[in-house]
């Protein structure tokens, strides 16, 4: 019997070179405050020296807005205007944030299908934009570190995010050990710069997937070393905004799944308990976004890792919502907030598999 995949046309932006211009604008918070106005001069610093020219718009270091950057409409105006100019190559978040909800209303997804694709890149928040630009605009996006996650010492992260953006890369695996920003007391007087191009993290080594395989509607938990594997659109972003957009009119879900086959979930949840967590999760499964599931990978959760409320925790929040589906669920994996982070692009065709306690994303498209 021969099954035939199909898959919707997402259009991959063209990779940026040395000489190019990357803008940075904010279309959630800016950085205003420490440490943030001071790695954004660092990673800016940083990018230069790989070869690139910068844009910054008039948004990346205002703090005027409530709960944002500024307000909404300007910020929505220089994201679009900055996705519109041809002498802008690519983009750069300034930072996550809350409330890019709030900018979105303001930005027109089916206006930028007029535009030549360019990369966007941000995280959390920044799933406001990312997740319609995919679903709705039909182009990718690159789920990874905004602008002051490139101050620090270069590492895995931050090489892969350009990697993605320069397209020298096509398969990627997790990071060896976690990480954590090193506890620096800094309480009496911010850092210098100087403390930021060689800030690296502390690792240990205690970081394990955690693998489950669906049959029978039952979750089977198998070994961290277990090998899984499923190809599909890699699809997702932060939990905590996806639930936000469900049966809004950027819920361009329906549509996107009768025209593509197999998806690739990549889920991480920021804010969320395990109980809001398992709330969401169901938002996403009742409102039918996982019809076309042929997989899961679930980043560590930030408030939710190792909490335990009423006997609902980070694992069975997933799997009691998710074992239906009768597909893998990869979880624990170096996706989100908590570091090391693998930068994803949104909206492209990939194979998924694990090996020896590792994740691997080999890119199809």
């Amino acid at each position: 019997m021969i099954i035939w995949r199909i898959i919707i046309l997402i259009k991959r932006p063209v990779s940026i070179k040395k000489g190019d211009v990357i803008g940075i604008t904010a279309p959630s918070f800016g950085a205003a405050t420490e440490p943030y106005s001071t790695m954004i001069d660092v990673s800016l610093d940083k990018i230069k020296e790989r070869g690139y020219k910068i844009l910054e718009g008039k948004t990346a270091r205002l703090g005027d807005g409530i709960g944002i950057s500024t307000d909404p409409k300007v910020a929505a105006s220089e994201l679009m205007e900055f996705y519109k100019r041809d002498d802008i190559n690519a983009i750069i978040s300034a930072g996550g944030g809350e409330l890019m909800n709030e900018t979105i209303t303001h930005v027109d997804f089916n206006e930028l299908k007029n535009y030549p694709p360019k990369w966007f890149i941000g995280y959390s928040d920044n799933t406001n934009f990312i997740f319609p630009l995919v679903t709705i605009t039909g182009i990718m996006g690159i789920y990874g570190p905004c602008i002051s996650g490139f101050a620090k010492k270069w590492e895995g992260t931050e090489e892969d995010s350009f990697a993605l953006l320069e397209g020298t890369k096509t398969s990627f695996s997790g990071y060896e050990k976690v990480a954590f920003e090193t506890d620096e007391d800094n309480e009496s007087e911010p850092p210098k710069a100087d403390f930021y191009y060689d800030w690296t993290y502390e690792y240990n080594a205690e970081k394990e997937l955690v693998i489950y395989s669906c049959e029978n509607g039952k979750a089977n938990k198998l070994s961290k070393d277990a090998e899984v594997s499923f190809e599909g659109i890699l699809l997702g972003g932060c939990l905590d905004v996806l639930a936000n957009l469900v049966g809004t009119r950027f819920d361009n879900m329906k549509s996107f799944n009768e025209n593509s086959h197999d998806v690739i979930w990549v889920l991480e949840a920021c804010d969320l308990t395990p109980m809001s967590y398992r709330r969401a999760l169901w938002n996403l499964r009742e409102a039918g976004w996982f019809a076309n599931a042929k997989g899961f990978i679930i980043g560590r959760p930030r408030t939710s890792f190792g909490q335990n409320m009423m006997g609902v925790d980070q694992y069975n929040a997933v799997t009691e919502i998710l074992k239906d589906f009768n597909v893998p669920i990869i979880m624990d994996a170096d996706i989100g907030h908590i570091d090391p982070m693998l930068p994803v692009v949104m909206g492209a065709d990939a194979k998924v598999s694990t090996k020896n306690n590792n994740i691997f994303i080999d890119y199809l498209s």
